[in-house]
């Protein structure tokens, strides 16, 4: 190797080098949830997170209660003002209920909910000066974040998912369609594996045997780690944890899950 040959391989590692040390990562924290992680925070029947490591950053549903939304916010230092884009899962009060609060702080956010909601959910964040993107179809929210589009035949309901270098990461608000077919859809939108699980998993009323092969359909389908929180309940919580071992995220209000080197 002459001396050229020697400079230009020794500038291709440090470029690579600097790359890999230039690799972002996905935070997400729950802010809004009925189980208890955090002491310091409020618990309530409801769900909210906070994706942060995007090009955008997105709050995905607000709760029910938007002062405890915004209260748990500011206990763990997060600016609602840096929210770029709202994303709500569907039309259950629980998931939505904090939205007109939200806005009284954050107003100019983009908010993206399934065409079925009704109109005055739509004009709650018109009037505030919001913009609301209507999802019926799968689309791309930004760089390497995506909606299921609205799915579902009682409740429609979408889901955020997550493109990272580890694979997918779907985030559910109450998985009314059903855990195993968002997992389903989210793989056939993006021909990718599955990473993670995180939100509601909508498993309160099941049987021990129904649970049990909703962890087999989940686990079938390749998913590396759950973190089942809000609506999935205690018994489907300590089920997975058997099933998925250290794999098993124990997610409630204030925790928060870190993806390193996502993108």
């Amino acid at each position: 190797m002459n001396k050229i040959e020697l400079m230009i391989f020794l500038t291709s590692l440090i470029v690579s080098s600097f790359s890999l040390g230039m690799a972002d990562d996905l935070d997400i924290t729950i802010v809004y949830d009925n189980n208890v992680y955090d002491e310091n925070l409020e618990t309530k029947w409801g769900f909210s997170c906070l994706v942060e490591g995007l090009e955008k950053t997105i709050l995905f549903d607000v709760g029910g209660d938007g002062e405890v939304l915004l209260d748990n916010m500011e206990k763990l230092g997060i600016d609602p003002q840096k929210v770029d884009i709202v994303v709500l899962s569907h039309i259950h009060y629980d998931h939505i209920g904090g939205l007109e609060d939200f806005l009284k702080v954050n107003p100019k956010v983009t908010v993206y909910m399934p065409v079925s909601l009704p109109q005055n959910v739509k004009d709650i964040v018109g009037d505030a000066g919001g913009n609301v993107i209507e999802v019926l179809k799968p689309s791309s929210i930004c760089k390497n974040a995506y909606t299921t589009g609205e799915f579902g035949i009682s409740i429609k309901e979408e889901s955020l998912v997550i493109e990272t270098g580890k694979g997918l990461v779907i985030v559910t608000g109450c998985a009314h369609p059903g855990i195993a077919n968002i997992i389903k859809k989210a793989k056939k939108m993006l021909d990718n594996n599955v990473y993670m699980v995180l939100g509601g998993f909508h498993l309160t009323s099941m049987n021990i045997r129904q649970i049990e092969e909703v962890i087999i359909g989940v686990r079938e389908a390749g998913v590396e780690k759950v973190a089942p929180c809000h609506c999935s309940g205690d018994e489907a919580r300590g089920l997975f944890q058997k099933a998925y071992g250290d794999n098993f995220i124990q997610a409630g209000c204030g925790k928060r899950i870190k993806v390193e080197n996502a993108f």
